[in-house]
């Protein structure tokens, strides 16, 4: 398959300001929701490097706060987070466990992801969701919370959160398909809460399974791969 150019075109939906990949009115959607410190642009590319049999549409979202990630520089992130305390976690060897955490501004990421969705005006059905560790964990709360089953779900290197919130959630969405990745060996969300998440979607009747691979908190060749296979078997 030979590589295609997209231009890039930004897009306001609500109040998210979003990349996007328009290739045909008709056919399905998959937004991506990118991680802490990230912005829209970060997953842009994964719209030519995933391959699917069908023409999907992408859209890429930015996150809607403003976060410092370094000296003069700055990321985009869906709520705030606790960056010594997961430095913290990592300098001991034992990642966090968040849960039993809500954390706070997630309902109102959530919200304005849903109004965004709602301007996008696309069926439930006819959205896959997903995201990169912050980004996967806002798109199992959205996928869960959806007034309608969306089309998939794309966890890479999300975490458990909200986990009494989520269980009673999950039974809404019996027989569905979820893709998740993990590296084995990330320090930022721990394999193990991973694992937790699986057994909680899988355990309340969604059908999956967890796909560690040998690395850290990253999008390997062959998470595309299966992300790919996992979005034609839709």
């Amino acid at each position: 398959m030979g590589s295609v150019y997209y231009a890039q075109a930004m897009r306001q939906l609500g109040k998210i300001h979003c990349q996007e990949i328009n290739q045909d009115d008709n056919a399905p959607w998959i937004i991506f929701f990118h991680g802490y410190g990230a912005d829209a642009n970060d997953l842009f590319s994964l719209g030519q490097m995933i391959p699917t049999k069908q023409t999907y549409n992408w859209l890429f979202p930015n996150g809607i706060l403003e976060v410092p990630i370094g000296p003069a520089w700055t990321g985009r992130a869906w709520w705030p987070i606790d960056m010594m305390a997961i430095q913290r976690a990592q300098e001991t060897g034992v990642p966090r466990d968040f849960s039993g955490e809500i954390p706070k501004g997630l309902e109102k990421a959530r919200d304005m992801a849903m109004e965004m969705i709602r301007q996008l005006r696309v069926p439930w059905n006819q959205i896959i969701l997903g995201g990169f560790s912050q980004g996967a964990m806002l798109a199992t709360e959205l996928y869960l919370r959806a007034p309608e089953t969306p089309r998939g779900l794309v966890l890479m290197s999300g975490t458990l959160l909200c986990q009494d919130e989520w269980k009673p959630l999950i039974a809404n969405r019996q027989g569905q398909k979820f893709y998740q990745s993990h590296g084995q060996m990330d320090q930022v969300l721990g394999f193990k809460q991973a694992q937790k998440l699986e057994t909680l979607l899988t355990q309340n009747g969604m059908k999956g399974s967890l796909v560690g691979f040998r690395g850290g908190h990253e999008i390997p060749a062959q998470v595309l791969q299966g992300i790919g296979q996992y979005v034609n078997s839709l």
